[in-house]
C-alpha cells in the first residue's frame, strides 16, 4: 500500500509538473513580444522556420526562443508557413499573433503617386526614387522598356494611367509599369465605346493624344470638355490647333519655361503651330477626366482660348474677340 500510495503520489507530481510546464509555455506564447514600439521586420524569401525565430530572438523582438522551438517540436502539421515579406510588429502583440501576422498577407505596403500630366519619364523618375521598389528597368531605354512589357513597336508617352498604386518591397518597376498600362487600356477603350458620333478621331489612340492635350492645357474641371470642343471645331474646319505645350514637348530639354515667336515657328514634330492635325504622339498622361472630355466635347462656336493666369481660360468665337482676349490676360499681365 506504502508503494502505491508512493506511486500515486509520483505520478500526482509529475502530472502537475507537466501541466505546470505546460502552462508556462503557453504563457510565453500569449506574452507580449519584448518591444516598446513599432517595428519593421523583414522574413526572408526561403528562410526556415527556426532561422527567423533565432533572428527574432537576437533582434529583441522576442524574449526568448524556445517557446516558439517547443512549438515547432510539438506542432509540426500544424506550424504556421511564414510568408517572406515586411511586416509591422506593434507593441503589445502576444507570440502566437506575431506569428500569425508573419505567415498572413499582411505585408508592409508602399504608395506611389503618378499625377496627371506628368510625362512618361517624369513617371520613369519617379519609379526609379520609390522605396523598397526592385529597379528592373534601370539601364533601359524608353523602347527597351516598352520591348520588356511586350509593346516594342508602341511609343510609351500616354499609354500608362496616371493614379496612386500600392506595392510591396520586392515588386518591380515593370510591375507598376504593367499595371499602369493596363489601367490605361482598359480606359480607354471605356471611354471609346462611349465617344460621341462623328467625331474626327479615327481611333482609340487619337483619342489619347487628344486627351494629352487636354490634359497639359487645363486642370480646371468644368474647362476640359471646352477645351476639347475647340480642339474638334479647329479639326473639323482644317485649323491648325496651335497649343502650346505642344510646342514645349517638341523643345524637349531645350524648354527652359519660355516660349518665343522662333519657338512657335520652329518645326518639330509635335509644333500644331507648324503641323496640321494632332501631334503623333500623346505628349503626356492623361487622367480619366481628359479621356472623357476627349471624346465627349462641350458644344459650341469658340474657335480659340487663352490663359487668364489663374488656372482657367477665355473662349472666343472669332480672332479679333481672341487677340483682344490676349492683349488683356496675356501682353498686359
Amino acid at each position: 500500500m506504502r508503494l502505491l500510495k508512493l506511486f500515486v503520489t509520483l505520478a500526482v507530481l509529475v502530472a502537475a509538473l507537466a501541466y505546470g510546464a505546460y502552462a508556462y509555455w503557453q504563457s510565453r506564447l500569449d506574452a507580449p513580444v519584448a518591444i516598446a514600439e513599432p517595428t519593421l521586420y523583414e522574413v526572408p524569401r526561403g528562410a526556415s522556420y527556426h532561422r527567423i525565430v533565432a533572428d527574432l530572438a537576437e533582434e529583441g523582438i522576442i524574449a526568448e526562443a524556445w517557446p516558439y522551438k517547443v512549438l515547432a517540436r510539438v506542432s509540426q502539421d500544424d506550424l504556421p508557413q511564414l510568408r517572406a515579406g515586411e511586416f509591422m510588429i506593434e507593441p503589445g502583440m502576444s507570440g502566437r499573433e506575431l506569428l500569425s501576422l508573419l505567415s498572413s498577407d499582411q505585408v508592409v505596403t508602399y504608395s506611389l503617386t503618378i499625377p496627371e500630366g506628368w510625362t512618361f519619364d517624369d513617371m520613369r523618375g519617379a519609379l526609379a526614387d520609390a522605396p523598397k521598389l526592385v529597379r528592373s528597368t534601370g539601364g533601359m531605354s524608353n523602347e527597351e522598356v516598352m520591348a520588356e512589357l511586350g509593346h516594342p513597336d508602341q511609343h510609351p508617352e500616354g499609354r500608362f494611367f496616371p493614379d496612386t498604386y500600392s506595392y510591396h518591397k520586392g515588386v518591380s518597376d515593370l510591375d507598376i509599369l504593367r499595371q499602369a498600362y493596363d489601367r490605361m487600356q482598359a480606359e480607354l477603350n471605356r471611354v471609346w465605346e462611349t465617344r460621341d458620333d462623328g467625331l474626327p478621331l479615327d481611333s482609340p489612340y487619337e483619342a489619347l493624344i487628344m486627351a494629352s492635350l487636354i490634359e497639359r492645357e487645363t486642370g480646371v474641371d468644368g474647362e476640359r470638355r471646352e477645351i476639347a470642343g475647340v480642339f474638334v471645331r479647329r479639326l473639323e474646319r482644317g485649323m491648325r490647333l496651335q497649343t502650346d505645350p505642344t510646342v514645349i514637348y517638341g523643345m524637349g530639354d531645350e524648354y527652359q519655361g519660355n516660349i518665343t515667336r522662333a519657338d512657335l515657328r520652329r518645326a518639330t514634330p509635335y509644333n500644331t503651330y507648324v503641323i496640321d492635325g494632332l501631334p503623333p504622339t500623346p505628349i503626356a498622361l492623361p487622367g480619366r477626366a481628359a479621356l472623357e472630355a476627349a471624346v465627349d466635347p462641350a458644344e459650341g462656336d469658340a474657335l480659340y482660348f487663352v490663359a487668364k493666369g489663374d488656372g482657367s481660360h477665355h473662349f472666343s468665337r472669332t480672332l479679333s474677340e481672341h487677340n483682344a482676349a490676349v492683349r488683356r490676360y496675356i501682353l498686359n499681365r
